[in-house]
């Protein structure tokens, strides 16, 4: 899996104009908490492959950038977190132990 780095807020401009011809996933991932360590272990070996584009953002780190995700997209603020961002809007969520890639995967077709 590769993932594009989550580190300036900027960025999130771009996932936005890159969701407006195929739905991006973002990984919003906390470095001290072993669940989320988890949840995105199982994530990666679970997502074979795929074209969309995948963000991770430490989120310890870019606090703000975590915090701006949550008021631009509308969702709540958690971690472990995956989003699905779909022509600008928030197509899928899920946290913690709800994290799926087969859950996900039919957000990455529409």
């Amino acid at each position: 899996m590769h993932w594009n780095t989550l580190t300036d807020l900027h960025q999130l401009d771009e996932i936005v104009d890159i969701s407006q011809n195929q739905p991006v996933v973002i990984f919003k991932h906390s470095t001290r908490c072993s669940i989320s360590s988890t949840a995105l272990s199982r994530f990666e070996r679970a997502w074979g492959t795929t074209e969309n584009t995948a963000f991770y953002l430490d989120l310890i780190a870019y606090r703000p950038i975590s915090l701006e995700i949550a008021e631009k997209f509308g969702i709540q603020h958690q971690s472990p977190q995956v989003l699905v961002i779909n022509k600008g809007d928030c197509t899928y969520s899920a946290t913690h132990w709800d994290i799926s890639v087969d859950e996900l995967k039919p957000y990455l077709s529409e």
